[in-house]
């Protein structure tokens, strides 16, 4: 009779270093470091910084906006500009929230891990080890709380400097009325936090993309890109409801904030969509990630 031979047993995993948390690997802390100290960090600061300064500087040789609204019978939020400080802080979130506030999400997100792949330090962050969902957490925990941070500043900048320039007062509407200064900042609180959460495509967009390239450039470009497409697609009027399904149909939405009455039902609709879009990019990268054969 021949004897069977018991199938070897199958190779067990090895045990773990003394003191390893895969959890306690790359703390938030420590990434945050690394990203504070990089020169496009300071320099998106600088920028954003300066900008209130610039708009009053140029509403100072083009005299008072007001006058022209006045003549032509249209009243526009940036002819309310010098009323107040509040009116020039929310002056400086409409012209910048159509593009100027893209380029540091996109930025924040995009050049996350496509940074590391081309500094040839991604295997090696993972051979630390470093689990790759905890990797990928990190980075887009970071470059969120970073668009963040950048969108904070830029009003609470051009806040003091309205208010510096202008005085601090009510919160003159272009529709007609005002809103007392202790209700104005709260108002300003809510656009802020629904710029940011439509901006939440653009983030996913480019953090997806960082996933798939070396490139920083090509995902932070990509990104950009994108978004550019969804205006302009917005504005095709053939395609009807359809542009409801657009993020960027709604990214003007907060503009209901500053109404007499508050109202809700755009920006709740517009985060919605833009929150739906954001989840199902951050599920493919950090699925396509979790298989991706990394040797940079």
């Amino acid at each position: 009779m021949t004897a069977v031979t018991p199938p070897a047993p199958a190779p067990s995993e090895p045990p773990a270093a003394p003191g390893y948390r895969a959890h306690r690997t790359l703390p938030l802390r420590v990434e945050a470091l690394r990203q504070l100290k990089r020169r496009r960090t300071l320099v998106i600061a600088a920028i954003l910084t300066l900008l209130p300064f610039v708009l009053v500087v140029a509403f100072a040789i083009g005299g008072d906006p007001s006058s022209r609204s006045r003549a032509n019978g249209r009243i526009s939020l940036i002819d309310t500009a010098t009323a107040s400080g509040s009116n020039f802080a929310a002056t400086v979130l409409f012209v910048s929230a159509g593009f100027l506030l893209v380029v540091p999400v996109a930025l924040f997100c995009g050049d996350t891990v496509a940074s590391e792949a081309s500094w040839s330090s991604l295997r090696y962050l993972l051979a630390a080890p470093v689990p790759r969902a905890r990797l990928l957490l990190s980075k887009l925990t970071i470059g969120l709380l970073s668009s963040a941070a950048a969108m904070v500043l830029l009003p609470l900048v051009a806040l003091a400097v309205g208010t510096a320039a202008y005085g601090w007062g009510p919160l003159q509407l272009p529709t007609g009325g005002a809103l007392a200064a202790g209700e104005a900042v709260p108002r300003l609180a809510v656009v802020v936090g629904y710029l940011f959460v439509s901006q939440l495509v653009t983030a996913a967009l480019a953090f997806l993309l960082s996933t798939v390239t070396d490139a920083p450039l090509g995902a932070v470009g990509g990104a950009v890109g994108l978004t550019i497409v969804g205006t302009v697609l917005d504005q095709v009027t053939a395609l009807g409801d359809w542009r409801d399904f657009l993020p960027a149909h709604w990214q003007f939405a907060w503009a209901d904030a500053l109404q007499p009455q508050l109202e809700w039902p755009g920006m709740i609709q517009g985060s919605a969509v833009s929150v739906a879009y954001a989840l199902v990019l951050f599920a493919l990268a950090f699925r396509g990630f979790a298989k991706k054969d990394v040797v940079s």
